[in-house]
């Protein structure tokens, strides 16, 4: 059964070549979504073996997430694998996401990054363990890390599911939304990774996590 993997990029020339080069070793068909990048980021992964799909103008995480999906539920693809272009995620877990969410019936598998929240600004990492509280006391999730953009997406969630947010908020969104519609989720530990540095961060700390909260209280 076939999985790809998706990328979305903004502004991550310095660190996307490095990240693909490790998700390819997964053997899964990878596709990258650059978002409107000024820095070369899609010219960065060109000579690599990976499908390539650029937003003319910058429109946000969520869309270019949404663009992702809409790819390969087109490609027939079972089910996907989402992680950051920073670096951040460990791509050498992506057969171990992959496997677990196939073998288990997963609409949904996060990689838990709780062993990296001490490495987060306070405000992420507060708003991570609150959001996790969150979830769980209103969905009845065991989720650690609600926030994890690594993740194994089902198909039929991908056909399911509708949604509509552009931000970072999508993912709370697709959480939301796959609870009401009676979706399994679950989370698994993943090998922690250390910033090297290089990692740029878009996420804006007062005003995507307001708007995280937001779609929370919106679809609860």
């Amino acid at each position: 059964m076939a999985i790809c993997v998706i990328i979305p990029a903004y502004n991550a020339v310095s660190t996307l070549p490095g990240v693909v080069r490790e998700v390819i070793q997964s053997g899964m068909p990878v596709l990258v979504v650059d978002d409107g990048s000024r820095d070369g980021t899609t010219a960065s992964v060109a000579g690599l073996p990976v499908n390539l799909l650029r937003h003319r103008v910058n429109r946000g995480k969520g869309a270019a997430l949404r663009t992702g999906f809409a790819w390969a539920l087109q490609h027939g693809f079972v089910g996907v694998v989402t992680l950051d272009a920073d670096g951040q995620h460990e791509p050498a877990a992506i057969p171990l996401l992959a496997d677990t969410a196939l073998r288990h019936g997963w609409d949904i598998l996060l990689a838990s990054r709780f062993v990296q929240f001490q490495q987060m600004a306070g405000l992420r990492r507060h708003w991570n363990r609150f959001g996790a509280w969150c979830m769980k006391k209103r969905t009845g999730f065991d989720i650690d890390d609600s926030q994890s953009g690594f993740r194994y997406y089902s198909a039929r969630l991908l056909r399911t599911v509708t949604m509509v947010n552009d931000g970072y908020n999508l993912e709370m969104e697709i959480l939301m939304k796959a609870w009401k519609a009676g979706m399994t989720i679950g989370s698994i530990p993943v090998p922690a990774r250390v910033a090297d540095g290089r990692a740029t961060s878009h996420f804006r700390p007062v005003r995507d996590t307001w708007n995280i909260c937001m779609t929370f209280l919106r679809y609860m």
